[in-house]
This record gives C-alpha cells, structure tokens and sequence, in this order.
C-alpha cells in the first residue's frame, strides 16, 4: 500500500472502550450525523454479546457466529464465550476486508464498533489479527471513547490515559480519545490536565496517597504521549462533539500515512524475509535428507 494510495482509501476506526463510557451509543450518534451531513460512512458490529445494534451494521458478526450457542456447547461464561466467537470470527476475517475493499471507492470512514469487554478485542490473539488485517489494507487508527464524567477525578484520568495510551503501543497505530458524556461533565478538565502537566500535580498534590505520588511521576512520562494524540470532547447524548470528532480522525488518518505506515511495511517485509528464511532452510534439510538417504543407499551391502 503506497502513501499515496493509503491517503485516498476509506480510514478504519476502531473504536473501544470500557464499558458504560457509551461506546456503542457514540457509535450511533456517528451514524446519525453521518446521514445528515453527507459523510460517507460504513459501519461494522464486532460484538457477538450485543442483544440490538443501534446503528446500521452493514457487516454483522452475529450472522457469522452464534454467541450464545458458544456459550452453551463449550460450557463458557460471557467473556470466554466473547473470545471464543472473535477467535472462529477472525479466521474469516480475510472475507471482511474483501467487502470493504470492494466498497472502497464508495465510502471514506469504516467504523468497527468492538466489544464492551475491552480487553476481550485489545489485547487477544483474535484481536490483533483483525487489527492487523485492517491496518495492512487500510488507513486505521484506534478510537478510544473514555466517560468525561470519571475522568474529571485525576487518578482516574491518569488511569484511562495509561489505558489508552497502552493500546497505542499494543496496536501500533495513531489513537484518537473521545471524552463521551460532556453533557455532564466540564471538559475542559481533563484537556487542561493533558495541555498543563504542572496543573494535574496540583490537582494529585490534593490526595495525600502513595497512589497520588505515583500518578504525579506517570504525568511526566505521558507528556510526550499527550503531544501526538487527537481527542475530542463529544456528547453521544446531545450530539455536540461529532464534527470535531471527524476532523481528529482525519488528522489520524494523515498520522497513519506519514508516520505508522513506514513502521508497518517495515514489519511486514521482516515477517516475509522470516517466512522466505524459513522456507529456505526448510528447502535444505530436505536435500540434506535426501542426500543423506542417497548415500545410505549406495553404501548398503549387497
């Protein structure tokens, strides 16, 4: 995939989140504004466990595999059963790309809303097949929804940028947060915790704990983590937010092109020079084999 090829393909999002940050809800409320603003958008559900997908899910991973009678005939519980149905999911997942790619020049965004389990999707084997599958093929970028309303409290922020910020490093790819829920919530907090870092310490120096002391010396390390990172503060309920959403994914896709694409052709060249040299060797020891049988064969008594 060139640079330039890459910059006129759709941008996969994936978004994650913890649960009840209202991930899926966001998700919706994309496809709302969408519509109505002429945004041509794709939209995936990679959640087995979801009773009612509130948006329009052009690929179902439901259609494909049943969680429920997972669930039943391996004896899992709900999140074994989540992993399990993305394990069998992501061995078609080639067949996913196909009808993304085939829709390529019709749309400019493929949202893939994952499941509410975050660590079920982030940091699995399936998880980071599918991410990898996409973000070989297409622009991508990980799309965080954190809860505003949680992260007003500086441990909690701390938390869900150490959160974030891992997955960024896991996956590889450019992140954009979306602080859901500024409805109810002053957002303005936690953008000034990550623009201030002095500002956060004050705000831990007010919760005397080891924990507090801790957080204030990660504030350090995420500083350079907050200078690459596109965020947004949305609404899902009232639909504020979303236009300002659309333009930190653009600036993402522009990130993966200029900065990530590099790092992934890089990696799959190494994968492809690892395959070649083991095919090789593979070639060798079978003309060894061979050699080694001939031998035996002439040197037998008759």
């Amino acid at each position: 995939m060139a640079s330039e090829s890459a910059g006129r393909m759709p941008l996969v999002v994936l978004v994650v989140g913890m649960a009840g940050t209202g991930k899926t809800t966001l998700v919706q409320r994309i496809n709302h504004f969408a519509i109505e603003n002429d945004k041509r958008a794709y939209f995936i559900n990679m959640d087995p466990a979801v009773v009612d997908v509130p948006f329009d899910a052009r690929i179902d991973i439901r259609d494909a595999v049943d969680y429920k009678d997972v669930m039943t005939k391996h004896r899992l519980g709900p999140n074994g059963a989540i992993l399990t149905s993305l394990n069998v999911y992501a061995t078609h997942i080639s067949q996913v790309i196909g009808l993304v790619e085939a829709r390529k020049d019709e749309v400019d965004y493929v949202f893939v809303d994952t499941p509410g389990q975050i660590e079920v999707f982030t940091w699995s084997a399936s998880g980071q097949i599918i991410t990898e599958a996409f973000a070989s093929t297409f622009p991508t970028t990980m799309l965080f929804v954190g809860d505003t309303t949680r992260c007003v409290n500086p441990q909690t922020f701390m938390s869900t940028m150490l959160y974030s910020s891992s997955i960024m490093y896991k996956s590889q790819l450019p992140l954009t947060i979306a602080f859901n829920k500024c409805d109810a919530a002053d957002g303005a907090t936690p953008v000034q915790w990550m623009r201030d870092p002095e500002a956060l310490s004050l705000a831990l120096r007010d919760q005397k704990s080891y924990v507090a002391t801790l957080t204030d010396s990660l504030a350090v390390f995420l500083h350079e983590f907050y200078e690459t990172l596109q965020f947004a503060l949305v609404s899902a309920l009232a639909g504020t937010g979303i236009e300002e959403l659309f333009e930190g994914l653009d600036r993402a896709k522009q990130q993966y092109v200029t900065e990530f694409l590099p790092v992934i052709r890089e990696r799959a060249a190494a994968r492809e020079s690892e395959a070649a040299a083991a095919a090789a060797d593979q070639v060798r020891r079978l003309q060894q084999d061979m050699a080694d049988g001939d031998d035996g064969g002439a040197g037998s008594p008759s």
